[in-house]
């Protein structure tokens, strides 16, 4: 694992980029800030990452957390777009088999539905097709009878037959810090809490950034031939601060997904479902819960508290209570959420649903390059698109291709899929005391890949300090995070490293005062901090719907 990435150790590497000329700066750190980083420095860019929060803190830890070729998006005639994310999904894989897992996709046909059996076959048919998806990978199709021994829950009053095919699941945040950790072992100089004050310009043409190192407020400037803002939703705020908002501006469209106990909501499998009212729904099982999303409706709000609202909330109540026979969630049952927001190019005239998930780039007079729009499983191609851009207009600039097609993410990946699976047997019985279970065994590999038997190996050498072995186990994962993972708020830890707080909170809560206790420990903080981020870290559990 990468040695050295802790926010303690940077102050150093800040004040030597501050004498850097530098070819490109990124401003965010989601995954299309991580992708161009990554592809920035593969060319031979002297490139420079900066982003004002955590790494993946906006929408890039908010998706459905599917790498997926966008089914419905042939539905808006939108040929290229699927194409291309349905051929990325196979190379991201490839890349990361640990973080993007082969996920069968059950669609069900039912009566009053969306999708006709007809209509569902021929779609997914040139999804298929479209995706360059293997033939024993490709569409089957099933009966009532079939699609119930699949899925027990499904309605068997309306259920006429069912679809499966095939997706991809990710953790969209431990993918995007794959990216940033890969950026950086390979020469990408890379900040979190590091936030953009303001453009510098010599002769009205952008030449660098000032910015601020969130954890101390010291202040620094940095030299650049460009800067591209992949802030997500907050490009049109840095457009405006340069002058330049004019044209096509940003359409924020809010997605929410809540979460269940697998005892409230026991799928056997992801399911792609209607809600009867024109949009399509996905219910997933992961680690022992159940999710449900996404919501799509118009956005004005804080930029950095986006919630679930009492009317999501209601809505995928109600759209999975409906599909589901015998189920009857209420809003208690749930036990976790997470809202985030889309970059979108506004649409005039469409619904939130209907815009296109497209990315495009914006040049301003000043030089600033914008990229906004698209798909996590695009991230690389929106990527090859800034560079190639870059690379074309200024011949000073390294003149390479993009790689990124083959650089494995993990600094020791592993060769295939099934090297993944064979691993997670190997620390159930390696570590019985500390890995009970497939659920506990996929988390572990799912998140850490082959350093999880670091981890694990760290977490034996505790339990002499430890009655729980969790306990212990948590430890070892924290000052992994701490050391090697550039956490410096909690959440970072219980939100984008471990994904705790979203698909085991009640492992967060039993925890939570000893994960406060080490951070305390690590980063010497003193009683006014602890109280400061103990009560921003409550106030996270209570946006969450925690019960």
């Amino acid at each position: 694992m990468s040695r050295g990435f802790s926010i303690k150790t940077r102050k150093k590497e800040l004040e030597k980029c501050s004498t850097i000329d530098f070819d490109l700066i990124v401003i965010g750190g989601g995954i299309t800030g991580a992708g161009i980083a990554l592809d920035a420095v593969t060319r031979g860019f002297k490139t420079l990452l900066l982003e004002k929060s955590d790494f993946a803190s906006g929408t890039s830890s908010k998706s459905t957390k599917l790498i997926h070729g966008g089914l419905r998006y042939l539905k808006q005639f939108e040929i290229g777009l699927v194409r291309e994310s349905g051929r990325e999904r196979a190379i991201v894989h490839n890349l990361a088999p640990h973080l993007v897992h082969p996920e069968k996709m059950l669609l069900p046909i039912v009566k009053h539905g969306s999708f006709s059996q007809f209509t569902a076959s021929l779609a997914v048919s040139v999804y298929d097709y479209l995706a360059g998806v293997s033939r024993v990978d490709r569409k089957e199709i099933f009966n009532k009878e079939e699609a119930l021994k699949l899925e027990s829950l499904l309605d068997k009053d309306t259920l006429k037959a069912a679809i499966r095919y095939s997706e991809y699941r990710t953790d969209d945040a431990r993918l995007s810090f794959e990216l940033i950790r890969k950026a950086r072992e390979l020469g990408c100089h890379v900040f979190n809490y590091c936030k953009l004050d303001q453009l510098s310009y010599k002769e009205g043409i952008v030449n660098g950034v000032e910015a601020i190192d969130m954890t101390d407020g010291a202040r620094f400037k940095f030299k650049s031939k460009y800067v591209v803002s992949a802030a997500g939703p907050w490009v049109d705020g840095i457009r405006n601060n340069d002058h330049s908002l004019k044209g096509k501006q940003l359409r924020l469209t809010k997605g929410v997904h809540i979460v269940f106990r697998h005892e409230d909501l026991p799928l056997k499998q992801a399911i792609y479902f209607d809600d009867f009212k024109g949009r399509m729904l996905f219910a997933i099982p992961r680690w022992g819960v159940s999710y449900v999303g996404t919501t799509d409706t118009d956005y004005a709000g804080n930029l950095d508290r986006v919630v679930c609202g009492e009317n999501d909330l209601q809505y995928l109540i109600e759209a999975t209570n409906n599909m589901f026979d015998g189920i009857e969630l209420k809003a208690s049952d749930v036990i976790s959420s997470w809202a985030g927001l889309r970059p979108l190019i506004s649409e005039p005239g469409k619904k939130a649903s209907e815009v296109s998930r497209k990315d495009e780039i914006f040049e301003s007079d000043s030089g600033l390059i914008s990229i906004a729009g698209g798909k996590l499983t695009g991230y690389r191609k929106m990527a090859k698109r800034v560079l190639d851009l870059l690379r074309d207009k200024d011949r000073r600039l390294p003149q390479s291709n993009c790689i990124t097609d083959t650089v494995k993410l993990s600094s020791v990946p592993f060769k295939d899929y099934r090297e993944v699976n064979n691993m997670k047997q190997q620390i159930q019985s390696e570590f019985p005391e500390l890995v009970q279970g497939p659920v506990m065994a996929s988390y572990m590999v799912d998140n850490y890949g082959i350093h999880a038997g670091t981890i694990l190996e760290s977490a034996r050498q505790l339990l002499t300090k430890h009655k729980d072995p969790d306990q212990a186990l948590m430890q070892a994962e924290l000052h992994s995070a701490l050391e090697n993972e550039a956490c410096y708020r909690p959440e970072d830890f219980f939100i984008r490293r471990t994904g705790m707080l979203y698909f085991a909170p009640e492992r967060l809560l039993k925890h939570f005062d000893f994960i406060l206790d080490e951070y305390a420990r690590f980063f010497s903080w003193d009683s006014v901090s602890i109280e400061k981020f103990k009560s921003e870290a409550l106030q996270l559990l209570k946006d969450s719907l925690v019960t």
